[in-house]
């Protein structure tokens, strides 16, 4: 298969890995970016995937509040040198984690901190869904499996879709400041506040305001 030699440069870009590496694994993912950077990081090529094991103790706590002080979040985002958490590159990437938080309030920074009896009532629920539906028990398996892949996307930081540019997830975007800053960073945890959260009230619809922000 052809490699579009733009595609190549797209993934060295994202990942840090070597030209080589980059067409192959292109090959490889028919010409998918997102299945490449899959491939690299299981081989072990992308620079993400190099730094992953380093320690990252530094780093910020970045806050974000949302116009009128209705919705704020507090996010821990780890380097590996202070030198690299006083960087504008840094808090910038930092200050986005908050914001996405704020607009599209995940409940986990990763699947791995879902709780599996969350999952498992979970697909209890999809189950019982997909046969409410009609659809032949010998397929209702695949179709939880995949529906679950949407829960994760929904409430996982990593998975959701970065409300700045839709077409790659934070996990892509993470990757990406990895390669281009250079040290391992990780989202550690975060705490989000909503103004009037379990009280009885007017709902308002806090996360197109904050949408709205974010696009202006």
């Amino acid at each position: 298969m052809a490699v579009d030699a733009k595609l190549v440069k797209e993934l060295r870009e994202k990942t840090g890995a070597g030209m080589l590496d980059c067409k192959k694994a292109l090959e490889e993912g028919n010409n998918d970016v997102n299945k490449a950077i899959e491939i690299l990081r299981e081989k072990g090529l992308s620079a993400a995937a190099n730094k992953a094991g380093r320690a990252a103790t530094e780093g910020v706590v970045q806050s974000y509040i949302h116009a009128g002080g209705r919705i704020g979040v507090l996010v821990e985002v780890n380097c590996e040198t202070d030198f690299v958490a006083m960087t504008d590159q840094f808090k910038e990437f930092a200050r986005d984690i908050a914001m996405q938080i704020a607009a599209s309030n995940p409940r986990y920074v990763s699947r791995e901190e879902v709780p599996q009896d969350e999952i498992e009532k979970e697909k209890e629920i999809l189950k019982a869904q997909a046969l409410n539906e009609g659809k032949p028990e010998k397929i209702v398996e695949k179709m939880v499996e995949g529906r679950i892949g949407k829960y994760y996307e929904e409430f996982c930081l990593l998975e959701q879709s970065f409300v700045k540019d839709p077409d790659k997830t934070i996990e892509q975007l993470l990757n990406e400041k990895i390669s281009t800053i250079g040290e391992n960073i990780s989202i550690r945890r975060f705490t989000r506040y909503e103004l009037g959260e379990g009280l009885e009230k007017k709902q308002d619809n806090f996360v197109e305001e904050v949408m709205s922000q974010v696009n202006k």
